[in-house]
């Protein structure tokens, strides 16, 4: 099933609830690292204990399964991918698919067994595992250590597609916007399928089914935050 099918169904709107329930999804106004100003601001790192980095991984879980994506092992980048890669690597075995998981160090070690990696031989077909995508860098560094080991970034698993334009830098040093999402760009010029629990369509849907009550005061800002800076759906 294509992630465009996959748009506002109810796993994600379970998702977009449960981010809210734990903080992790906030309203309000946010610079982000674009310097844009955002109506909302989603902190995976607030899933911080036990019951919640469980539930984030059946997310992932459930919509790995539900997707069309197919992965011989998992690479969780360091440092917030090795416990969320961790994690979905538990989920997915709990739901009957057991698959080799793998991480990388920030900076190789010179004894023990040595390197960048820790865990499974990367080999075979390869799916990331992240939490957001800004611009794509990660998931390049991600792509670059599995080639290096011999294997095929195959996929990359996100929680939340923001859907909108990515920045560059031109040569005097300033951003500027680009016509694409990193989403898009790690799709359509890097290869890689890319795979979300939820995406910025799907929290409008939320506070679209919230009019009338205080969270659905919130449609019209993140609206126009899409219009100025939304990408099309690939």
């Amino acid at each position: 099933m294509s992630q465009s099918a996959l748009a506002n169904d109810a796993l994600a709107q379970e998702f977009v609830q449960f981010s809210l329930d734990c903080g992790v999804l906030k309203f309000g106004e946010f610079k982000t690292k674009a310097g844009r100003l955002s109506p909302y601001f989603f902190n995976a790192g607030l899933f911080d204990d036990g019951a919640k980095l469980g539930k984030l991984a059946s997310f992932y879980a459930q919509r790995l399964m539900q997707s069309d994506i197919e992965f011989d092992m998992i690479f969780g980048p360091a440092y917030k991918g090795i416990p969320l890669g961790a994690a979905v690597a538990i989920e997915l075995a709990h739901l009957g698919k057991n698959v080799p998981f793998a991480y990388n160090r920030k900076e190789a070690k010179d004894h023990g067994e040595g390197g960048s990696l820790v865990g499974a031989p990367l080999k075979g077909r390869v799916l990331i595992v992240d939490d957001v995508m800004s611009a794509g860098t990660a998931a390049r560094e991600s792509i670059a250590l599995i080639k290096a080991a011999g294997a095929t970034a195959h996929a990359v698993v996100i929680a939340l597609d923001r859907q909108e334009m990515a920045t560059e830098k031109k040569a005097d040093g300033t951003t500027q916007d680009v016509p694409y999402s990193a989403v898009q760009y790690v799709r359509e010029q890097v290869g890689l399928q890319v795979c979300a629990i939820a995406e910025l369509s799907d929290l409008l849907a939320y506070l679209n089914a919230q009019l009338g009550n205080a969270m659905g005061e919130h449609l019209a800002r993140t609206q126009a935050y899409r219009e100025r800076y939304g990408v099309r759906a690939a």
